[in-house]
């Protein structure tokens, strides 16, 4: 199971935020990029010694900040399920082509020139 592929399972959810500097934020995700880049609506903000707590209605969260994510167990339990899920016909159908391994002939590498010595033309 992906990082990523949980956060995206988790938007709407509450969810914690630990960052590296000991704050803490509660909130619902509403989004994440490829980054792990976060973004939460009504948030409560706990400092790092616990004793101040403040209320923001979004925040953004740099996800190199990021110590340590808090999911409901629903979330965690629903990507499993999706995970294990037989995947349905290939878009197209058929099986897949190409990949040209095993078939005999010289294997070709980038720009589709055969593999090997002998490079340039003879005259």
């Amino acid at each position: 199971m992906l990082p990523l592929s949980l956060l995206k399972a988790a938007q709407d959810n509450p969810m914690l935020v630990e960052l590296k500097n000991g704050e803490t934020y509660n909130g619902h995700l509403v989004s994440c990029d490829n980054w792990m880049n976060i973004q939460l609506k009504e948030v409560i903000c706990t400092s790092r010694d616990g004793d101040r707590f403040w209320k923001m209605p979004e925040c953004f969260i740099r996800g190199s900040m990021i110590k340590y994510l808090r999911i409901p167990d629903e979330v965690i339990d629903k990507v499993k399920e999706e995970a294990f899920k037989p995947r349905g016909p290939r878009p197209g159908g058929g099986p897949r082509r190409g990949g040209g391994g095993g078939r005999g002939g010289a294997s070709r590498g980038r720009g589709g020139r055969p593999r090997g010595g002998g490079g340039g033309h003879k005259k």
